[in-house]
């Protein structure tokens, strides 16, 4: 039987939302605490719930990649991320890419036409002390709760580095240097890609390199995610650093020369109409004078006006390995449970996927229910478990990769690998399912 009282989900982000649409689908009553509009954090701009900041796209869709595996097993468990983002997609060749207006509201229309619903805008300072909590405050975690999670924690808080792409206005742009492609497809593709000969692209990485960059405070340590280098950071590290990543020409033609151009730089629609472009892979932590100038060089950017400036904020995240079992549940103080990036996962579907599992995962805590993790085989349960059973030195957030599924039987090649991985996982996700609720089908959405 569901407690009286109230489970807590303290932020509403994607992580929030999602836990929050787990436990209402099931019945249960949540309080779900926002800060915003009373506070806000360095990174958003709106009151709105599960607001995107970082970029539109939510990854790949391609069903053999380990994001698209992902996000089709959160269909199969009814996510209410994953139904927003197709309902609300924009064209964005091999990802998924949403309207963000549209994805924030579709997802506060859902969670409101549902019972038991309390949205609080105030913020929370301190982890309750006896009630049932998810914590999904985000890599932008506030000050004094990111303190208090450290007090019970025994530790410091762990953190990286993230930077924020521009975004530019789509009338602003100059179409006469630019051409619509994806990467080998011959129709007309979902990106526009502004080509660089090899004299452009040098000029343009030693731009970046004499940049002037924002400085850190004086108690700053830069770790960055990776998978999320500041463009000049990239360029730092050689000469052709850029033009074999984010600048990589490969797969794309100019029409207008019929040539491979040595480099591009793809922008990506941020909304349907077309109004509102990000560069792709153009994070960066230049100041906002700089950033004007050398991303004006930018063959067809010359008069572009930017919506956005990039920017750079610290991310926070748990040494979940050593914090957390593998419900999500505190292994030292079991009514709190952790969900989102402060998990130490990096994207927004994987965030939202921990908070799928940690809405699962409270709810049955508070209704005397054993919580069986997902297998291993699906990405749920790969990603699940590097974050409770990281033993390497240096725990740091991970992306779901292909790497973290179990080994595949001897005899399938590489080419088969993803299809073999994406069909396994799906037969082993469908009976997790069916064990979480055989006779009703509540954990489908249905």
């Amino acid at each position: 039987m569901n407690s009286p009282e109230a489970i807590t989900v303290i932020g509403g982000g994607l992580a929030g939302c999602e836990a929050a649409w787990q436990l209402l689908k099931r019945g249960f009553h949540v309080k779900l605490f926002e800060m915003r509009p009373i506070v806000f954090s360095p990174a958003h701009k709106t009151p709105h719930l599960a607001e995107l900041v970082c970029s539109n796209s939510l990854g790949s869709k391609v069903p053999e990649q380990a994001p698209g595996i992902l996000k089709d097993e959160m269909r199969l468990a009814g996510s209410l991320i994953i139904e927003a983002a197709d309902k609300t997609s924009v064209p964005a060749g091999r990802a998924l890419a949403v309207d963000r207006n549209e994805f924030s509201g579709y997802i506060e229309e859902r969670l409101a036409s549902c019972r038991g619903l309390e949205i609080i805008r105030e913020e929370v300072a301190a982890l309750p002390d006896l009630e049932i909590t998810i914590v999904a405050t985000g890599p932008l975690t506030a000050d004094s709760l990111a303190e208090g999670i450290a007090r019970l924690t025994g530790g410091e808080n762990l953190y990286f580095y993230d930077a924020i792409s521009p975004i530019v206005e789509g009338d602003s742009l100059d179409f006469e240097r630019i051409f619509r492609a994806s990467r080998y497809e011959e129709a007309e593709g979902d990106y526009l890609n502004c080509p660089l000969n090899k004299e452009e692209y040098e000029a343009f990485w030693q731009s970046l390199i004499d940049a002037e960059k924002t400085p850190l405070r004086a108690f700053e340590d830069p770790r960055y995610f990776e998978a999320c280098l500041p463009v000049e950071e990239l360029a730092a590290r050689g000469f052709k650093t850029l033009a074999f990543g984010p600048m990589k020409p490969v797969g794309l033609v100019d029409p207008k020369t019929g040539k491979k151009p040595y480099a591009v730089v793809q922008l990506r629609k941020e909304d349907r109409e077309g109004r509102l472009y990000n560069l792709v892979g153009f994070q960066t932590k230049m100041t906002r004078g700089e950033q004007e100038r050398i991303f004006r060089t930018i063959p067809g950017l010359n008069r572009a006006r930017f919506a956005r400036l990039g920017s750079i904020h610290r991310n926070t995240f748990i040494s979940s390995p050593n914090l957390l079992g593998d419900n999500l549940q505190l292994t030292k103080k079991e009514n709190i449970f952790f969900a989102g990036q402060l998990t130490g996962v990096e994207g927004y579907v994987e965030s939202a996927a921990m908070g799928l599992l940690a809405g699962i995962s409270a709810g049955r805590y508070v209704s005397g229910e054993i919580f069986l993790p997902p297998p291993r085989e699906t990405a749920l349960g790969s990603l699940l478990h590097y974050l409770t059973s990281y033993r390497g030195g240096n725990f740091q957030p991970m992306n779901i990769n292909l790497g973290l599924f179990p080994p595949v039987p001897p005899g399938i090649s590489p080419k088969e690998k993803g299809a073999f991985i994406a069909k396994r996982s799906k037969e082993a996700l469908e009976a997790w399912i069916y064990a979480l609720d055989p006779l009703s089908g509540r954990a489908r959405g249905t």
